[in-house]
């Protein structure tokens, strides 16, 4: 009679389980929307200042500094995905790989990702002229922006669509995810952890001020 209820016990609670993993995935995926969404609008904005960087160090320094939180959550909830998808995981094995071109593109993506802003951090540490570091910072740039090109055109009509709906309070089925409060401090949590960078990291954008002035 004990096993037979320990069975029953047991049956019942895998359907929950299996709820919690698919809505686990679903939750991932509006955590990665959220934070395409800020890095779409901060990475708009750090653009913005390349034209007029003598004019605009400042600015590019501290955008750039305030991605990092962001850039570490994509980078974070992307990975997570990746690692579950592959090591089987059903509800992540049914949701499926991205298309093949964007599989590929992924390590290139994270790669120059990472070499970008390491030698961002690398130049502001370093100070000017940093010759050396300025070129590999611009060649990683290059490289960076034509494979995000691709990356963001491959996703950019699913963004609206994963983002969205933790914002929404009656917008039916889709916005009853549970945990949309969490996600939503996550992603402010982000920005929270960036600006904290920035902020710490803002009296090192004067040396290149002066330079660029001089």
């Amino acid at each position: 009679m004990q096993a037979t209820d320990s069975t029953a016990l047991g049956d019942a609670t895998r359907p929950r389980r299996r709820r919690l993993v698919r809505d686990g995935v679903a939750g991932n995926s509006r955590i990665t929307g959220g934070a395409a969404v800020i890095l779409l609008v901060l990475l708009a904005a750090e653009g913005l200042t390349i034209p007029l960087i003598g004019q605009l160090t400042e600015a590019h320094i501290f955008i750039g500094m305030l991605l990092l939180g962001p850039v570490m959550l994509k980078l974070a909830s992307t990975g997570y995905r990746f690692a579950r998808y592959y090591a089987g995981t059903p509800a992540y094995v049914r949701k499926g790989p991205p298309p093949l071109i964007l599989r590929l593109l992924g390590p290139v993506v994270v790669l120059t990702t990472v070499a970008l802003f390491a030698t961002g951090v690398a130049l502001l540490v370093a100070g000017p002229p940093s010759n050396t570091l300025k070129l590999a910072h611009k060649v990683f740039f290059i490289l960076w922006f034509g494979a995000m090109t691709i990356h963001v055109l491959g996703h950019v009509l699913e963004i609206p669509s994963l983002a969205m709906p933790d914002w929404r309070r009656h917008g039916g089925r889709e916005a009853q995810l549970a945990g949309s409060g969490p996600r939503i401090m996550l992603l402010a949590a982000s920005l929270l952890v960036g600006l904290i960078i920035a902020l710490a990291t803002f009296s090192g954008a004067a040396a290149w001020v002066s330079h660029a002035g001089g």
